[in-house]
């Protein structure tokens, strides 16, 4: 795969003279451009072999261009609080907004060959790796994202010779790295991987670019021509309307009974059992957040549900039996325009708690199956799209040692409307009810309808969704609070003979 990049590629400094005022003229009309238009992000991935010019091209970029819009990020060794979550979340807080560009050095690709290349791990840890660096650029382009991929490229012969150059002159040797004389020893190896991923993941909509790094006026009009052709390409592509995208039809229950209809919503607590029960399950769930296991593990509970269900009432049921400073509660609303920027599950990636913390969401990254679908404010691809979206999510917390508990709690139409109008007529509570609470009763049908396509697609023996009877109230806090305690015990027990047969 490299070896056009290997064979001798030259631009005269005169040629690079006359062509350089006009590339960066027009790559600074698309980066404004790109700017004014905000309809997707940039993401530029800059991998290949030590001292093929990486560093210096993106330098280069950096003059050519404003930097004001372009974000460097390096990724090197990882912080403790990224040690403390899935891998993945040190890349999803840095991604560039749309209207902007994002430069990774130090990116997923570098992690996994440096991993393998080194003996960290053995090819099937690096086939998932490759497999996961697929999903996530998929989703990225699904979202909009442009990805520019470059593998900056040197001969083994290159190599040596430039760093014997560089080693026997007194004014430059300083530009020597640690790395360079690393990877010099394992150079063969380096590439027969990178051969490897560079195969695996080059795909129509982001594809690898090889570049030849020995001459740097070459290498830098090579980059700089491929970047404004890929975003004069991205910027002229019409506007895709939601309303136009084709998406397989979504074929409703024959026999129209829904996965609802299953609950008992009679069931109750009296007083009595359930302040008895509550205070168990709470001592219970105080002493599991306190156990020393829980440093392997973090916590994450979803709460969805009906419009006037006894989400808060479970949340604060939850909370009271903990120490504030081990929780955080995220309630979620219609996103910010900083959230709109981005692609949406980001909002939650920034949320995930660290090993030994647990983070309440308060609706979550279901409302993309839900309202979002609902009220058509994505396409019918996107929300369908959405379901394998969130499974890869919830797998890539499991794998990281997150529990993910997530509730429905669900109420009849009746029992709904007696809230609705309790909380009209109580001064105190009447900051709970909203015009939308109203109209999204109307569609009753359209949210069960939805409820039951996305039990039907998301829960797994990863990730299960438990259903809570919620018409009576006392009912549901203790079958939160109980299901949460299962879920922590069954995990620890997992994760004890894991351990175990290490």
């Amino acid at each position: 795969m490299f070896e056009s990049a290997e064979i001798d590629h030259a631009i005269d400094k005169e040629t690079y003279d006359a062509e350089v005022p006009a590339l960066r003229e027009a790559l600074l009309e698309a980066q404004f451009e790109l700017q004014q238009q905000r309809r997707f992000p940039v993401i530029i991935l800059i991998n290949g072999i030590e001292g093929a010019g990486k560093g210096e091209t993106i330098k280069l970029l950096n003059e050519w261009m404003d930097p004001r819009l372009i974000e460097v990020r390096t990724f090197d060794q990882q912080t403790d609080e990224e040690l403390a979550r899935p891998a993945a979340w040190r890349y999803w807080r840095m991604l560039p907004a749309k209207g902007r560009m994002g430069i990774f050095f130090g990116n997923w690709y570098s992690q996994m060959l440096q991993g393998r290349v080194h003996g960290e791990f053995k090819d099937p840890r690096l086939d998932q790796a490759i497999n996961a660096a697929e999903r996530l650029e998929k989703m990225l382009c699904d979202e909009g994202a442009l990805i520019f991929k470059f593998w900056f490229h040197l001969s083994k012969k290159q190599m040596k010779a430039r760093l014997k150059a560089l080693a026997d002159d007194p004014l430059h040797s300083w530009r020597i790295s640690p790395l360079d004389w690393q990877q010099s020893q394992t150079y063969d190896k380096f590439v027969k991987y990178g051969e490897r991923v560079l195969r695996r993941t080059s795909r129509d909509y982001a594809p690898w670019h090889v570049i030849a790094g020995m001459d740097a006026h070459y290498r830098s009009l090579a980059v700089g021509r491929i970047l404004l052709e890929g975003l004069q390409q991205a910027l002229k592509r019409p506007r895709v309307h939601p309303e136009k995208v084709s998406a397989a039809p979504v074929v409703p229950s024959v026999d129209q009974v829904n996965l609802l209809d299953s609950l008992d919503l009679t069931l109750r607590l009296e007083k009595q059992d359930y302040e008895q029960q509550l205070i168990t399950e709470q001592a219970r769930l105080s002493r599991l957040m306190r156990d020393k296991r829980m440093r392997r593990h973090a916590l994450m509970a979803v709460f969805e549900g009906n419009d006037a269900a006894g989400k808060g009432g479970a949340i604060r049921r939850v909370a009271a039996a903990l120490d504030p400073r081990q929780y955080s509660i995220v309630p979620i609303a219609a996103p910010t325009e900083e959230e709109r920027a981005q692609p949406y599950l980001w909002r939650f990636w920034r949320h995930i708690p660290a090993r030994s913390k647990f983070t309440v969401f308060d609706r979550s990254w279901y409302g993309r199956v839900l309202v979002e679908r609902i009220e058509g404010f994505c396409s019918a691809a996107d929300w369908l799209r959405a379901y394998s979206e969130i499974n890869d999510f919830e797998e890539q917390l499991e794998e990281a040692g997150v529990i993910v508990v997530k509730f429905w709690l669900a109420i009849d139409k009746q029992t709904q409307l007696e809230r609705f109008q309790e909380r009209e007529e109580i001064p105190f509570k009447r900051f709970k009810i909203t015009e939308d609470d109203w109209r999204n009763r109307d569609k009753w049908d359209d949210y069960r309808a939805a409820v039951g396509d996305m039990v039907d697609r998301t829960s797994t023996e990863i990730s299960p969704w438990t259903l809570i009877e919620a018409n009576d109230k006392r009912w549901a806090r203790v079958k939160v609070l109980h299901t949460i305690n299962q879920a922590l015990e069954e995990a620890f027990e997992k994760s004890d003979k894991h351990k175990g047969r290490k």
